[in-house]
């Protein structure tokens, strides 16, 4: 089933059971979706205003990224379930399968492609979002620190999604790869979420 087809209350319904997916990773999609689509709630709300004519063009084409990104974010709530099987599955097989070490090694590289991916559309977002709260309107100002701060949750959220499974990799340099690319995106964007939050917030006592 695509969660992202149910209502919100099935979907946190569905999400607190015993049921393996949605779990961490789709709820990073879909919290980065929602981030994202505040960043653009700005910049919807500045196109047209005479205040920003001069950043029109800039606003209307970073929109039109992050409409893109929201559709991806979404799309990851279902691959990320999908991405997920394969490895629910070889936790099954016996331990006494020569087999299985295998299967396990190819699922679980399987299963952080989904949270790696979420993360680069996080910081995708965070890249527009920084634009949203800078250039675009200072009536909606809070809302692009609000969908700073959330995507930044995102970001985190899925990379623990790769983190769990690089911890069982046998192949401890590709785990590491994976490891300094996830920890690079986290370092680079969560300052930026944190600058962007805390600019906008002090925006408020000036």
């Amino acid at each position: 089933m695509d969660m992202t087809t149910a209502s919100c209350r099935e979907f946190v319904t569905v999400l607190a059971s015993s049921e393996p997916a949605p779990g961490g990773g789709g709820a990073a999609a879909l919290v980065g979706a929602l981030g994202t689509a505040l960043g653009n709630m700005v910049g919807s709300l500045t196109v047209g205003k005479k205040k920003y004519a001069d950043v029109e063009a800039e606003i209307i084409a970073l929109k039109a990224k992050c409409d893109a990104l929201q559709t991806e974010l979404l799309d990851q709530v279902p691959a990320d379930a999908e991405g997920f099987l394969p490895l629910a599955r070889a936790y099954g097989i016996p331990k006494d399968d020569p087999s299985r070490d295998e299967v396990m090694e190819e699922a679980t590289v399987i299963a952080c492609r989904v949270p790696v991916r979420i993360m680069e559309l996080c910081c995708e977002a965070l890249d527009a979002i920084a634009v949203f709260a800078a250039k675009g309107s200072r009536l909606a100002v809070s809302d692009a620190g609000c969908g700073a701060v959330i995507v930044k949750s995102a970001l985190q959220a899925a990379s623990l999604n790769v983190f769990i499974n690089t911890k069982t990799l046998k192949n401890r340099a590709y785990a590491e790869e994976l490891n300094a690319k996830c920890l690079s995106m986290l370092d680079k964007y969560g300052a930026m979420a944190d600058e962007i939050f805390e600019t906008v917030k002090n925006g408020f006592f000036r």
